[in-house]
């Protein structure tokens, strides 16, 4: 090489030295404390209770549907839902009453009937392919599209709110 040389210099500077460190910085006592919990607390909006009273059974149905979903308690479709309705690991089964196929309303419902397991129907496949979760969202969270779901079978319904009691209580 002709003269001329690379030196590679490490560069490792720390923060904390280039920093201004305060030793004096005051402390929060016990009332500055509860003061800003207090700010905190009122500040809160009105969040939505979601154990609240349903005002009917699909409502209800609506609510105990996105919980079980949380908790991977669905079967959607006809193939998983003739499997748990078969192996009776089902609680609860949901119908769409404008279902295209015949023979498979029977199905569905000849399965809820032998194996004693509690059936409900909605009336619109796409409402409920929206409630099990079967829908596509845009960039601004608004529905693009639906798939419809003619069958649903709950197998955990996760936990307990009114909403299920109002299910169960129909069924009582």
């Amino acid at each position: 090489m002709t003269g001329v040389q690379t030196f590679a210099l490490p560069i490792c500077y720390s923060f904390c030295t280039l920093l201004p460190v305060h030793h004096n910085t005051p402390k929060m006592s016990d009332n500055m404390i509860d003061e800003t919990v207090a700010e905190v607390e009122q500040e809160d909006p009105q969040v939505e209770d979601e154990d609240a009273e349903p005002e009917d059974l699909l409502a209800a149905l609506q609510q105990v549907l996105k919980r079980a979903r949380f908790h991977k308690g669905l079967a959607r479709g006809l193939h998983e839902t003739v499997k748990v309705l078969d192996k009776k690991i089902a609680h609860l089964c949901v119908l769409a009453e404008d279902c295209d196929e015949a023979a498979y309303t029977a199905l569905i419902e000849a399965l809820c009937d032998e194996h004693q397991i509690h059936l409900i129907k909605v009336p619109e496949k796409k409402k409920l392919g929206e409630w099990v979760g079967l829908a596509k969202f845009d960039n601004n969270s608004n529905i693009k599209k639906v798939i419809g779901a003619s069958c649903v079978a709950i197998t955990e319904y996760g936990e307990k709110s009114k909403a299920l009691d109002m299910i169960l209580a129909h069924f009582a």
